[in-house]
C-alpha cells in the first residue's frame, strides 16, 4: 500500500492495534473479501453479556481484602444465620440497660444470650475482624476497624459484665451490651449485602482474554503433516494453519494464503481487514473465508492479548488504592472515638475509680459504633444503582458514583462510542452522462445483494431507503483484493477499489477520490470494461446524540477528547463535525492508557469511554471506565459502568446521577456519623460538671433515630 492510499483510509479503520499491522486503508480493502459477516460477532450483542456479569451469588466484595475475601453468597448466609441468632438476644437482653415492652427473661436466659452472642461475635463478626486486621496491617483504619472495635468492645465488656453479674457481684448488675453487639453485626451484614446486591460482578478480565483464543492450533510440521497441539504448547517460530472461520491462535506473520480477518474481538469493530503474505495478525482475531499459513511470532506473555491483560491488571491495581468517602469518615471517627475514650477512661478513673472509668470508656466506644454509618452508603448505592438500571446504566463499581462529580475530562473512543460503527452511504455519483446517481446505486445494490459485507449492507440500505428497483444479478463472484464481478441485465460489471484502477491504468478522478477519502469515506467504483460508471462513498455515521453530548459536556466545564486508532485525517473529519473537539489519533492500547495517565498527572479527573479490547487498559486506568454495552466482554469487565443502550447521551445521565448520589452520600454520612459530634463528648462527660451526662439508653435512642433518618434520606434520591 502506498502513502497515497494510506491517506485515503476510511473512518472505519478505527482502533488500530499496531500501526504496521492494522493501518490498512479501508478504502482499499472494502471489497477484498466480502466475507460473510452474518454471525456479527456474538460479543457485539447484549445477549452475550449474559448474566455472568450479574451473578450476585458470586460477586467479589467491594472492599477487597478489607472484606476478608468473602463473596456475596457468604455474606448473605452470614446475615440470615446471624439474624436468627440475634432475635432471641433482642428479646432476652436489655437495650443499653433499658428494658423494652417486648422483652422478657427466664431462669438461665442470660446463658442463652451469652452463647448466642458468642456465636454472633465469632461467626457474624468474622469478616469485620478480618477486614480490620487487613486495614490495621496497611495502617489505614477505616470502616472495618471501626466496626471491629465496636463489636469487640461490646462483646468483651459484656462478657465481663456476665461474669460480674453471675459469679462475683450478683447484686451489682453491671450493664452489658449484648443487644448492641447483635444489632451492630446484623445491621452491618445487611448493609454490605445491600451494597453488593446493588452492583454487578467485576468479572475476570484474564479469563475473558483467554476465551478470545482457541484451545488448539493446527501446527504444520516440517514433513507437511498437520498436528493439533494445545495452545499452551505452541512456540514462536512454528507454522500454523488457520482455516476459514477459525480464530487465529497466536500473534504471527502470514507466510501463505489470503483472507479478510475480522479483528472485532480485539478492536471492537465488526469489519474485515485484508491479510496476505507479509501481513501481521493478532491472536484472537477471526479468519474469514480464506485459509492462512501463519508463522507464530508471539505466544504466552509476549502475545498481544497477554500484554493488554498486563496493562489492565496494572491499571486496576493502581486504581484500587482509591479511598471511599465512608472509609475516610470511618477512619476519623475511629481516631476520635479511641482518643476521647482513652481520655474519658483516665479522667473518670481518677475521679470515681476504675469501674466508672471503664463503664464510661465502653459507653463512648459503643455509642461510636457506626449503626447508621453502615447503612448510610449502601442504601444510597442501592437506590442509585436501581435508578441507573432504569435508565440503561449498569454500575459495577460504586466508587464510580462518588467520583462522577469530580470528572473534568471525558476521553472517548471514536468508533462505537461517537460513531455508529456501521457504514452509511454519504455520496453516490454517476460519472457517465447516460446514467443517473440512482442508476449507479441500483447497479451497486444488484451486485452487493450477494454479499453480507458491512459496506454492502450500507449500499443495500441506501437503495431500500430510496425505493429503487434493483435488478437480479447473476454470476456474482468475489475477487480477492479487488471486489465483486457479476452480470446485471446481461451486462458485465465490477465493483473495484482505487488501487485496482491504478494497477489496471483505468482513468478516474484522483482529486475527487482524495477529497472524499480525506473526509473519512471508503470509496468503491462501478466499472464496465475499462470505463468507470460511478462511485459510492461510505463513512461511519456519527451517532445522533453525539454532538448534543459534546455540547452538554462543555456546558458543564468538562473537556471532551476523542481517542482513536484511525488515521489523523479521518479522525479530524469526525472531530470537526463534533465541534472541533481535541483528538489523538493512530493510537495503540498502551498509547490510550498513557494518555489517560498523562491527563491524570496534570491533575485532571478522567473518565474513559470505549468498547474494545484495545480500550481495556485505558478503561481500567481512568478514574471512571465507561464501557459501551455492545462492546467486547473484556472492555465491559475493565469498566466501572456499562451503557446498556450504547447511547452517548447516557454518559451525561451517569455523570448527573453520580453527582446526585454523592450529595446524598454526604448528607447520609453527616446523619450517620454527625450525631457523634455531640454524643461522644456528652457520653464522655464533658458537661458532667453542670449535671449533664449522656446515658447509654439516650445515646442508643439517638443512634436509632439517626439510622431511620439515613434510610428515609437514601430513598428520597431522584434523578
Amino acid at each position: 500500500m502506498n502513502n497515497e492510499e494510506h491517506q485515503a483510509s476510511s473512518m472505519g479503520a478505527d482502533k488500530a492495534m499496531d500501526h504496521e499491522m492494522m493501518n490498512h486503508d479501508m478504502g482499499e480493502m472494502n471489497h477484498m473479501d466480502h466475507m460473510d459477516m452474518n454471525h456479527e460477532m456474538d460479543h457485539m450483542n447484549m445477549d452475550h453479556m449474559d448474566m455472568d456479569h450479574m451473578d450476585m451469588d458470586h460477586m467479589d466484595m467491594d472492599h477487597g481484602d478489607h472484606m476478608g475475601h468473602m463473596d456475596m453468597g457468604g455474606f448473605k448466609q452470614k446475615f440470615w444465620w446471624s439474624l436468627i441468632a440475634a432475635i432471641p438476644v433482642f428479646i432476652l437482653s436489655p437495650f443499653m440497660g433499658l428494658h423494652l415492652p417486648f422483652q422478657t427473661s427466664f431462669p438461665g436466659s442470660d446463658w442463652v444470650v451469652l452463647v448466642l452472642a458468642t456465636f454472633l461475635f465469632f461467626y457474624g463478626g468474622q469478616p469485620f475482624l478480618k477486614g480490620a486486621q487487613s486495614e490495621l496491617k496497611a495502617k489505614t483504619p477505616a470502616m472495618m476497624t471501626l466496626i471491629a472495635m465496636g463489636i469487640s468492645v461490646a462483646y468483651l465488656y459484656s462478657l465481663y459484665a456476665f461474669v460480674m453479674n453471675q459469679f462475683i457481684d450478683p447484686n451489682g448488675m453491671v450493664m452489658d451490651f449484648f443487644w448492641e453487639l447483635a444489632s451492630l453485626i446484623v445491621i452491618m451484614l445487611l448493609g454490605h449485602w445491600i451494597e453488593m446486591n446493588a452492583v454487578m460482578n467485576a468479572g475476570n478480565v484474564t479469563q475473558k482474554m483467554a476465551a478470545l483464543l482457541p484451545g488448539e492450533a493446527h501446527v504444520l510440521e516440517a514433513n507437511g503433516k498437520v498436528t493439533d497441539l494445545p495452545l499452551a504448547q505452541l512456540q514462536a517460530g512454528q507454522q500454523v494453519i488457520v482455516q476459514a472461520g477459525e480464530k487465529i491462535p497466536a500473534d504471527g506473520l502470514v507466510i501463505a494464503g489470503s483472507s479478510a480477518v475480522n479483528e472485532a474481538l480485539v478492536t471492537g469493530e465488526a469489519k474485515a481487514v485484508a491479510k496476505q503474505a507479509g501481513d501481521q495478525v493478532i491472536g484472537g482475531a477471526v479468519n474469514g473465508d480464506g485459509s492462512l499459513t501463519v508463522k507464530v511470532t508471539g505466544t504466552g506473555e509476549s502475545g498481544y492479548l497477554a500484554q493488554v491483560t498486563k496493562l489492565v491488571s496494572d491499571a486496576q491495581a493502581d486504581k484500587s488504592k482509591a479511598e471511599t468517602l465512608a472509609d475516610q469518615v470511618s477512619r476519623w471517627l475511629f481516631y476520635a472515638a479511641v482518643l476521647v475514650g482513652l481520655i474519658t477512661f483516665f479522667v473518670w478513673t481518677g475521679i470515681s475509680g476504675l469501674s466508672t472509668g471503664l463503664e464510661r470508656l465502653v459507653t463512648v466506644l459503643v455509642i461510636a459504633c457506626p449503626h447508621a454509618l453502615g447503612l448510610a452508603i449502601p442504601l444510597v448505592v442501592a437506590r442509585s444503582t436501581s435508578l441507573a438500571a432504569a435508565h440503561g446504566l449498569l454500575v459495577r463499581d460504586r466508587q464510580a458514583l462518588e467520583t462522577a462529580g469530580k470528572i473534568d475530562t471525558v476521553l472517548m473512543d471514536k468508533t462505537g462510542t461517537l460513531t455508529q460503527g456501521t457504514f452509511k452511504v454519504n455520496q453516490v455519483q454517476a460519472l457517465q452522462p447516460d446514467l443517473s446517481d440512482d442508476d449507479v446505486l441500483a447497479l451497486f445494490a444488484a451486485l452487493e445483494a450477494h454479499s453480507s459485507h458491512p459496506l454492502a449492507t450500507g449500499i443495500l440500505a441506501a437503495a431500500k431507503a430510496k425505493s429503487l428497483a434493483v435488478a437480479a444479478a447473476s454470476d456474482v463472484q468475489t475477487v480477492q483484493g479487488v471486489g465483486l464481478t457479476g452480470h446485471v441485465d446481461g451486462q458485465a460489471y465490477a465493483i473495484v477499489t482505487a488501487s485496482y484502477l491504478r494497477e489496471q491504468k483505468v482513468a478516474y478522478d484522483e482529486a475527487q477520490y482524495q477529497s472524499l477519502a480525506a473526509a473519512g469515506n471508503s470509496i468503491s467504483f462501478l466499472l464496465q470494461d475499462q470505463t468507470v460508471l460511478g462511485l459510492v462513498a461510505q463513512g461511519d455515521e456519527i451517532k445522533p446524540d453525539a454532538l448534543t453530548l459534546i455540547k452538554a459536556l462543555r456546558a458543564q466545564g468538562i473537556e471532551p477528547v476523542m481517542l482513536t486508532g484511525d488515521n489523523q485525517a479521518a479522525a479530524e473529519a469526525v472531530a470537526t463535525k463534533l465541534g472541533n473537539i481535541k483528538v489523538h489519533a493512530e493510537l495503540k492500547p498502551e498509547d490510550k492508557a498513557k494518555i489517560v495517565r498523562d491527563y491524570q498527572n496534570q491533575g485532571h479527573q478522567v473518565a474513559m469511554v470505549g468498547d474494545g479490547v484495545n480500550d481495556a487498559p485505558a478503561l481500567a486506568r481512568a478514574a471512571i471506565g465507561i464501557a459501551i454495552g455492545a462492546g467486547t466482554d473484556v472492555a465491559i469487565d475493565s469498566a466501572d459502568v456499562v451503557l446498556v443502550k450504547s447511547a452517548p447521551q447516557d454518559i451525561l445521565t451517569f455523570l448527573n446521577l453520580g453527582r446526585a448520589t454523592t450529595r446524598k452520600m454526604i448528607q447520609n454520612l453527616w446523619w450517620g456519623a454527625g450525631y457523634n459530634i455531640l454524643a461522644i463528648p456528652l457520653a464522655a462527660g464533658v458537661l458532667a460538671g453542670v449535671g449533664i451526662i449522656l446515658s447509654p439508653a439516650v445515646g442508643a435512642l439517638i443512634m436509632s433515630a439517626s439510622t431511620i433518618i439515613v434510610a428515609l434520606n437514601a430513598m428520597s434520591l431522584k434523578l
